[in-house]
C-alpha cells in the first residue's frame, strides 16, 4: 500500500488495555504514529460503517450569533438548556478533517427541526429542547440550531469527505405543552394515557411521559392542520407554498391526510433537497410498524428523486438507510421484537438496522466470546440485516465504562466488534460521563471536551488510539461486515474475510500481544511471502514459515495486505 507521510506527530500510548478497570493504565515508550497515507477506497457498506454520534447542542459552536433565539434565556438545570453548539460547528469539524482522521463515515446528529420555544420540567429539573426530540414544527430547523442553507452545507461538505449523513426523526410525538407551545388538536394527539410497557397495547398507544402528546399515528382518518401551525406559517410568509407542497404529495400517494402523513411528507422532504442519506428513527417501537414502512417507501422515493435531479453529487448505489432505536433490542433475539404479547419483526418494515443494546454488557466477556457472537448471530439470524453497535449514548444510564477507565479496550470492542460501530461524541477524547450537579440523563450530555485536547495528554492519546483503528475500519470493510475466525488463541490473533461482488477484503488483527517482539500465526490466512503492513505501527512486513513477526511495544497488531 502506498504511503504519503504528511503529518507525523510522536505520542506515547498505554500499553495494553486492562480488564480490570480499576488498574492504572501503564504508558508505552513506543509512541504512535499518526500519518495520513493515501490508500485506496473501499467500497462504502452500512453494514460497517462507522457512524459519530453527536448532540448538535453540544458538539461545536460554529455561529455564536445563533446561541441566544426565540427568547430562550430562562434559567435552566444544569446541562439543561442551549449551549450553542450548532450546524456550522459539525460542518467546520468535518472541513478541519475531525471525521476523517477517526475513520468516520457516516455522522448521525440529534434532531434540528424547529423546538418548543418554552422550557418544561419533567422531574429532572427545567430544561428547553436542546436535545431535539421536542418538535414545533417539522417544517422548520430550530435557529438554534441554524437554517436550511446551513444544513445543506453540511450534507454537501460530508458528501464531498465520503460521509454520509443520518438525520434524527421523530414521529412518535410533538413537544410537551407549554404557554407558548399549544397542544395539538385531540385528532392528531393523545395526551394520555401514561405508557406501561407491559405489552404492545401500552407501549404504542400511550404518552411516553406525563406530558408528552403522542401523535395517533394508528389512524387514517383524514384531519386538518392546527390552526397555530397555519397561523404560525401565515406569519412566516410561508402559508400559500406549504399548502401546494402538501396538495401535491397527496395527489401523488393518494394517502389519507392522516396524522403520520403530514409528518412523513414534511420528514422526507429533507431528503429531496438535500439528499440526506438515511434516518436515525426514534422511539421506533412506539409506533405502529406499518408506519415505518411508509416512512421508508417514502423516504426511497425521496432520495431516489434527489440522485435523478443530482447524479453528479451521488456517492454510490446504496439505497436510503433506515436505523431504528427499538429501546431495550438486542441481538441475541433475532429479528424479532417481543413486547410480551406480541413479537414484531421491524427489519420487516423498512428498517436495515436496528440499534444494539446488548454490546455494553457483553463488553465486559473476552474478545473471542464477543467476536464470534455477533459475526455467527450476523450471518445466520441476521443475515442481510445488521445492528448499530454501541457503548455509551445519550440516555443510557448504564454504558460501559461509564468511569472512563478502559479507553483503549472500549475503541477495542466498539470498533472492531462485527457490525456497523456508532461512536458517542467523547468516546474517543476521554469526555467525562459523570458531571457533579446534574439530573438524569443531563450527566452524559456535557459540551463536547476539546479544550481537554490541549492540555491533557492522556486525552491526545486515547483520541490518537481511536484514530488508529477507526481509520482501520474504516479502510476495511472486512471488519464489520465480514467473517470471523479465531487464528491463534495465544496471542489473540483472528482474521475477517469479506467479500462482495469483485470486491474481497482480508485482514489480521491481533490483541493482548507482548511487549517486543511478537509473532502472529497467520497460516492459511497469507502465505508465506505476502507483503503485509501493520496499520498500528505502520510497518511492513513479510509473511514466512506461516508468521507475521513484529518488534515494538504495542499491544495491537492491524494486518493489512500491501497493495501495489
Amino acid at each position: 500500500m502506498k504511503r504519503g507521510l504528511l503529518i507525523v506527530v510522536f505520542l506515547s500510548i498505554i500499553l495494553s488495555c486492562k480488564k480490570n478497570k480499576n488498574e492504572v493504565v501503564k504508558e508505552s515508550e513506543t509512541p504512535i504514529v499518526l500519518s495520513k497515507k493515501p490508500h485506496f477506497e473501499p467500497p462504502f457498506d452500512w453494514d460497517a460503517a462507522n457512524i459519530y454520534f453527536l448532540l448538535t447542542d453540544r458538539f461545536y459552536n460554529g455561529d455564536t450569533l445563533n446561541d441566544i433565539t426565540l427568547n430562550r434565556t430562562k434559567e435552566t438545570a444544569l446541562l439543561r438548556g442551549f449551549m450553542g453548539g450548532d450546524i456550522q460547528g459539525i460542518t467546520k469539524k468535518i472541513n478541519q478533517g475531525y471525521f476523517t482522521d477517526l475513520g468516520v463515515n457516516a455522522i448521525w446528529f440529534t434532531p434540528v427541526v424547529e423546538q418548543i420555544y418554552d422550557n418544561v420540567d419533567e422531574g429532572t429539573g427545567s430544561t428547553y429542547g436542546y436535545h431535539g426530540y421536542w418538535t414545533k414544527d417539522w417544517t422548520a430547523l430550530d435557529p438554534n440550531f441554524g437554517t436550511k442553507k446551513d444544513l445543506e452545507i453540511l450534507v454537501r461538505t460530508a458528501h464531498e469527505k465520503g460521509i454520509r449523513i443520518l438525520m434524527d426523526i421523530v414521529l412518535n410525538h410533538t413537544g410537551p405543552v407549554t404557554d407558548m407551545d399549544p397542544v395539538w388538536p385531540k385528532e392528531w394527539v393523545r395526551t394520555g394515557p401514561v405508557c406501561e410497557y407491559t405489552n404492545y397495547e401500552t407501549t404504542t398507544n400511550c404518552t411516553l411521559v406525563k406530558n408528552l402528546p403522542d401523535i395517533i399515528t394508528e389512524s387514517d382518518n383524514a384531519i386538518e392542520l392546527p390552526d397555530a401551525l397555519l397561523a404560525k406559517w401565515k406569519e412566516e410568509g410561508r402559508l400559500s407554498n406549504e399548502l401546494d407542497e402538501l396538495q401535491f404529495f397527496f395527489n401523488r400517494t393518494k394517502y389519507p391526510r392522516a396524522p403520520r402523513f403530514y409528518i412523513i411528507k414534511w420528514l422526507t422532504d429533507y431528503v429531496n433537497d438535500l439528499g440526506i442519506d438515511g434516518f436515525r428513527v426514534d422511539t421506533a417501537k412506539h409506533v405502529d410498524e406499518k408506519s415505518w414502512k411508509e416512512l421508508y417507501s417514502e423516504a426511497s422515493y425521496a432520495f431516489n428523486t434527489w440522485k435523478k435531479k443530482h447524479p453528479e453529487d451521488v456517492l454510490d448505489d446504496n439505497p436510503f438507510y433506515m436505523v431504528g432505536e427499538v429501546y431495550g433490542y438486542g441481538l441475541s433475539g433475532g429479528r424479532e421484537y417481543d413486547f410480551g404479547d406480541k413479537k414484531v419483526d421491524y427489519f420487516d418494515y423498512g428498517f436495515h438496522s436496528l440499534i444494539n443494546f446488548e454490546l455494553k454488557d457483553d463488553a465486559k466477556k473476552d474478545y473471542e466470546t464477543i467476536f464470534n457472537k455477533y459475526s455467527h448471530l450476523l450471518h445466520t439470524k441476521l443475515d442481510g440485516k445488521s445492528v448499530v453497535n454501541y457503548l455509551t449514548s445519550h440516555d443510557d444510564a448504564n454504558p460501559y465504562d461509564k468511569e472512563r477507565l478502559n479507553p483503549y479496550r472500549s475503541a477495542n470492542i466498539l470498533l472492531l466488534t462485527p457490525g456497523a460501530s456508532q461512536i458517542y461524541y467523547g468516546d474517543e477524547t476521554n469526555r467525562s460521563l459523570t458531571i457533579e450537579g446534574t439530573q438524569g440523563d443531563a450527566t452524559l450530555r456535557s459540551f463536547m471536551n476539546w479544550k481537554d485536547l490541549d492540555s491533557i495528554s492522556l486525552n491526545k492519546k486515547v483520541l490518537a488510539y481511536w484514530q488508529k483503528l477507526g481509520k482501520f475500519r474504516n479502510d476495511h470493510p472486512a471488519i464489520g461486515a465480514g467473517i470471523h475466525q479465531r487464528l491463534s488463541k495465544q496471542p489473540y490473533v483472528f482474521g475477517r474475510t469479506y467479500v462482495k461482488g469483485d470486491f474481497k477484503d482480508k485482514v489480521v488483527v491481533g490483541l493482548e500481544l507482548p511487549k517486543g517482539k511478537k509473532s502472529l500465526w497467520v497460516k492459511d490466512y497469507f502465505g508465506d511471502g505476502t507483503k503485509l503492513f501493520d496499520a498500528f505501527s505502520e510497518t511492513y512486513i513479510t509473511v514466512a514459515n506461516g508468521k507475521a513477526v513484529l518488534d515494538n511495544d504495542f499491544d495491537i497488531a492491524l494486518l493489512e495486505l500491501v497493495i501495489n
